[in-house]
């Protein structure tokens, strides 16, 4: 003991003296920059000694471990049986002068590792590197872990066909020695001066990258390889699949074990960038592109068959009824602020869709680097998006609409893929609005244009797929309006036509009350009975804001017809048939009343076409 102790005086010496030097460099780089020889010279020195020194303590802190018990005897049997009971932990009943040593040896590596880390912090300084990553590695934590993965990584390789198994040894471990490490350990971490160093973090970054590790060389590469033989990649799926819900779930598991009060000094984005680093097994895909594709890939393929599973339902392009129950009874004014599906009207496929999307896009949230996730996304999140919006375009042209066989049927078809584009180009705007979104879209618009400056405020992650679905919505409604406009214009035919006689004949009219105690031309009310109808249907079927943008577009189209039919005609209208026409005008506004308070200021040609006939009849009679 007495040899141990002296020891160690000697190397807090030695630290001591090379921490002396490392703070004349500090001040001669401050002082003297372009004395970069001398720097270099001294470094090299000092290297030597590292070199020689480092591995000698380390050989004394193993050494000292093994005398304390390190590690535990691992209980395995519990495991294979599902009755997992705490590990007893050598650091916490360690006594006396045991626990001295140990503390004084863990003391001497951590101060080791923080002269190591000062000559890092300023050869980046001067090489004008700026600062780097959070580390959260501590050596001393590392020699704990060594020798107890060694153990772990033997019993893993015999449950390589059982994974799930090898995922809870790993869990065990990690949270029953995890208290006492943090309880004994990092109190001798601050005495170090490891200044927002964390035990707990340390630890289970250790044992995360033991486990990636053997997942990578034992489990992943065989998977690939086995992937790769055409015959084999059906049976594979599962297994990969399997093998990834469990790495997520043991993230998840890490993430709780770990608290983050201890990094006060980090800036957020670097605290949580180092610490997902380290606890994340998916770091594996982030070193490997070609497993990322794989995975994406298989992803992929289960999606597609999910959604085929949940296009066989018959509910599945169903729309919930409780708002088209109380239509009759709604206020003048509609609500246009659309949030749920159920608001736009939307089927329960069009949940389904973003729902598969959304369960992959989480399925990457753990990986640590920004542009592997991102590829992943646009892999398979963003790739089967794309496919449902060819699910909806395939179905549209199974869906006839035509107004020589005018099928309701087939408009409420349209109507409920018009609200699940609706519906999913909202949803999409929304996740593009959130900070992670936004974050990824500048990172990936980053590396596409090499950092240069530019603004992408109108830009959005899901850019290219909420334009397709506003070009989507815009094509169909306009197919709907140009059908409808397309039957008014065949059931007026005859009312235009008679618009255009010379005659003053009074016949062919019918009293309906629109306001005033006037008549409504016969050949003019089954078109107007029929736009009333369709509009009804549409209102029924069709989310608000659509049907906003439709009725308007089909009161445009209306003035445009009618104005240039009739009122913008060169035949002589006589005084009665200017009346007969204001009162039919009035009818087809009646029509619209419902949706607004004032419908002729959406006619304005017709409206302004009456106020000419009228001055022109005005100066004839003069």
């Amino acid at each position: 003991m007495q040899e141990f102790e002296t020891k160690h005086d000697k190397l807090l010496q030695a630290i001591k003296a090379m921490n002396d030097i490392e703070d004349k460099l500090v001040d001669l780089v401050r002082v003297q920059p372009h004395w970069y020889r001398l720097l270099k010279s001294v470094d090299a020195r000092v290297d030597k000694n590292l070199a020689i020194l480092r591995p000698q303590v380390s050989a004394d802190h193993r050494a000292l471990l093994i005398s304390l018990g390190w590690p535990p005897k691992l209980s395995i049997s519990r495991v294979e049986s599902g009755h997992i009971s705490d590990l007893p932990n050598p650091l916490v009943i360690m006594q006396g002068a045991k626990r001295k040593s140990y503390s004084n040896s863990f003391i001497a590596l951590c101060a080791l590792q923080h002269f190591q880390t000062r000559r890092e912090v300023r050869v980046r300084q001067c090489n004008l590197l700026g600062q780097g990553k959070c580390d959260v590695r501590l050596w001393a934590i590392d020699e704990l872990v060594s020798p107890i993965a060694s153990r772990m990584e033997h019993h893993f390789a015999k449950w390589v066909d059982q994974p799930e198994f090898i995922f809870a040894l790993a869990y065990k471990i990690t949270r029953d020695f995890i208290a006492g490490i943090d309880d004994v350990l990092q109190p001798l971490i601050d005495r170090a001066r490891l200044v927002s160093c964390s035990a707990k973090e340390a630890w289970v970054s250790a044992m995360v990258q033991t486990l990636s590790r053997f997942l990578e060389t034992r489990i992943f590469s065989t998977l690939v390889d086995r992937y790769r033989e055409k015959q084999m990649k059906v049976e594979i799926i599962p297994s990969w699949l399997h093998l990834v819900d469990l790495s997520l779930t043991y993230d998840k598991q890490m993430q709780s074990l770990v608290s983050l009060e201890t990094c006060y000094f980090l800036i957020e984005s670097e605290r949580l960038q180092g610490l997902s680093k380290g606890i994340s097994l998916l770091t594996v895909f982030c070193d490997r592109p070609e497993w990322l594709k794989i995975w994406a890939k298989i992803e992929l393929k289960n999606a597609c068959k999910k959604l085929k599973i949940d296009l066989q339902d018959d509910r599945s392009w169903k729309v919930d009824n409780k708002h088209q129950a109380g239509l009759h009874f709604e206020a003048e004014y509609e609500h246009y602020l659309l949030s749920t599906r159920e608001d736009h009207k939307a089927p329960l496929i069009a949940e389904s869709a973003l729902k598969i999307a959304w369960e992959m896009i989480e399925r990457c949230q753990t990986m640590p680097a920004v542009l592997p996730r991102i590829q992943f996304i646009r892999s398979t999140a963003v790739r089967f998006l794309w496919y449902f919006f060819k699910v909806l375009l395939l179905r549209y042209k199974g869906t006839e609409i035509h107004p020589e066989n005018y099928d309701e049927d087939s408009l409420s078809k349209v109507c409920v893929l018009i609200n699940a584009a609706r519906y999913i180009e909202f949803r999409l705007q929304q996740w593009s609005d959130s900070v992670e979104f936004l974050e990824m879209k500048v990172a990936e618009y980053d590396c596409k244009n090499g950092g240069k400056d530019e603004n992408i405020e109108n830009s959005c992650f899901f850019e290219e797929e909420i334009k397709s679905l506003s070009e989507l919505e815009t094509n169909w409604l306009m197919d709907i309006i140009a059908v409808i406009l397309r039957q008014f214009e065949t059931l007026s035919w005859e009312y235009v036509e008679q618009a255009k006689h010379l005659e003053e004949a009074k016949e062919g009219f019918v009293q309906v009350s629109v306001g005033m105690n006037l008549a409504v031309s016969i050949d003019f009310l089954d078109a107007l009975d029929a736009l009333r109808s369709r509009l009804h249907a549409l209102r029924m079927t069709l989310n608000p804001k659509d049907f906003l943008d439709l009725w308007r577009s089909l009161a445009e189209g209306l003035d445009h017809f009618i104005f240039f039919s009739i009122i913008f005609s060169e035949i002589k209208i006589y005084d009665n048939r200017i009346n007969q026409l204001e009162t039919d005008m009035q009818a087809l506004f009646l029509v619209f009343r419902c949706f607004c308070v004032r419908p002729e200021a959406f006619f304005p040609n017709i409206r302004e076409g009456l106020k000419l006939l009228k001055v022109n009849r005005d100066r004839g009679k003069r």
